[in-house]
């Protein structure tokens, strides 16, 4: 057992599209447009609704809100000619889309502070928190309970970062599941669509028992095409819609390189709260070893970065160093560096070796083998930490999923992020959640309560590629003993 212990007048006005105008929503600026929802019936021939959808502003809609902006000036008034596949895929099961929600500028940002927009933030006791970035506009929305379900996106901790600042759940995919046709890019290696819900049972059932995760669409070449998916899903648990097991014999590992300086002690001792009550109901938890995870965010921000600034050359250099905000010129410039001659080697190309041991890293402590690997990766036992103990003579326990903070704080106050907070701690913010978007892995925050703390933290669990299923099973299972109904 483990121990406890301005743009702002560019935002879009029209008679159908308006900004909502309470006191309160002004304050939080989570909406960038909104249609509220009717008590109209769909045609015959389309499902009844069954619940309400915002979309964050980077992807596409074209009713009844046809307009993308991703938060910058530069497509302030842009129409989608064309809908991303997931909307139209939700609609298909009866969602209503009711509003288009802010975000960074293309999603580039960890407190959705850098806007055409103006900020977006939380209302915690009055004050105005973070709400976390890039999609803080969905989480918001999602825990103010004025939609059921909403959208964003998650290149390295973009939706599960919000979920976690706000204590709702945050679902990033494993990468090629969900289509991204209609997503404006940030990092195409990196990219997914993502989901935000009260509960990890609404995002289960989409994906699992409506079977969002088996539709492969030939308009992303990222998605993976249907035998591919097949294969995937071969000895994967809970593919065809069964309910799992609960924690009962799951086994949880605790990433001993996760334990940081930059750890905040409430959330940590949280963490280990949360552990030692998942052990009472069934579930083993042992430490293990991630040792490149230490590389992980260097390298998440060298790749993702050269690889926005490569998709954002499409805008008119001339303009671009006007139209653009701070955080996405610093980020442009900061991409070309690392893909100029004189620094590709030392940069880019070494941020992909890492890459690659990331993944091994993961490949090595998930019981399940990779189904895109041809051969599984074992430890090296020199390279292991001494606090890792040996469960036989051939290495250490191996686990079905990763538990760790999603976050290494709590959400700060808005004002303390808008003056005081530099760059480099807003980096920081995503350490715990770059490493399972450089392996392209499936992992879900859910709320976790910090003793004598109105706000939330998040618990992250991470799983294998391709083993949503089950690890949406489990993550409804440790979200109900959080929350003390299980």
């Amino acid at each position: 057992m483990l121990a406890r212990p301005r743009l702002r007048a560019l935002c879009l006005r029209n008679a159908r599209h308006t900004l909502p105008a309470q006191s309160q929503r002004r304050q939080i600026n989570h909406f960038v447009s909104q249609n509220p929802p009717t008590a109209d019936q769909p045609p015959p021939s389309q499902p009844q609704t069954t619940f309400t959808l915002a979309v964050k502003d980077n992807i596409t809609t074209v009713s009844p809100l046809p307009t993308t902006t991703c938060a910058s000036p530069f497509l302030a008034s842009h129409a989608s000619p064309f809908q991303a596949t997931i909307v139209t895929q939700l609609q298909s099961f009866g969602a209503q889309l009711v509003a288009k929600t802010n975000l960074d500028e293309f999603g580039m940002g960890s407190h959705s502070t850098h806007s055409a927009h103006g900020p977006v933030a939380q209302s915690l006791g009055g004050s105005p928190y973070s709400a976390g970035g890039s999609s803080g506009g969905s989480a918001v929305a999602v825990a103010n309970e004025e939609v059921d379900l909403a959208l964003g996106t998650d290149t390295g901790g973009s939706v599960r970062l919000p979920a976690a600042y706000c204590g709702v759940v945050g679902y990033k995919p494993s990468y090629g599941m969900l289509s991204r046709h209609g997503v404006v890019p940030y990092a195409n290696s990196l990219d997914t669509v993502g989901l935000l819900a009260r509960t990890v049972g609404r995002i289960r059932e989409l994906v699992v028992e409506r079977g969002l995760w088996k539709v492969w669409d030939g308009r992303d070449p990222t998605s993976l095409g249907e035998a591919t998916r097949r294969r995937c899903a071969e000895g994967r648990e809970g593919c065809n819609g069964e309910k799992g097991r609960g924690l009962e014999g799951v086994r949880l590992g605790l990433p001993v390189e996760y334990n940081i300086e930059e750890l905040e002690g409430r959330v940590k001792d949280a963490w280990v709260e949360a552990a030692g009550r998942l052990e009472e109901r069934g579930a083993k938890v042992v430490p293990v070893s991630l040792p490149t995870t230490r590389h992980a965010l260097s390298a998440y921000y060298v790749i993702a970065l050269a690889e926005a600034s490569s998709n954002l050359a499409k805008y008119d250099g001339v303009s671009r160093g006007q139209g653009f905000g701070e955080e996405v010129k610093r980020r442009i410039l900061l991409g070309s560096y690392t893909l100029s001659s004189e620094a590709m080697d030392n940069y880019f190309l070494k941020a992909q070796a890492v890459r690659r041991l990331v993944r091994r890293d993961f490949d090595r402590v998930f019981r399940l083998e990779n189904p895109l690997q041809d051969e599984q990766e074992v430890f090296d036992l020199s390279e292991m930490s001494d606090d890792i103990p040996m469960e036989s003579k051939l290495g250490p326990a191996e686990v079905d999923f990763l538990l760790c903070p999603t976050a290494p704080t709590l959400a700060p106050k808005l004002e303390d992020v808008m003056s005081g907070q530099g760059v480099l701690d807003a980096y920081m913010n995503d350490v715990f959640t770059v490493p399972a978007s450089l392996a392209g892995l499936p992992a879900v925050s859910v709320p976790m309560p910090v003793e004598g703390e109105e706000r939330m933290a998040g618990l992250q669990l991470i799983g294998q590629y391709w083993d949503d299923a089950k690890l949406l099973g489990v993550a409804e299972a440790v979200s109900e003993v959080l929350r003390g109904t299980k």
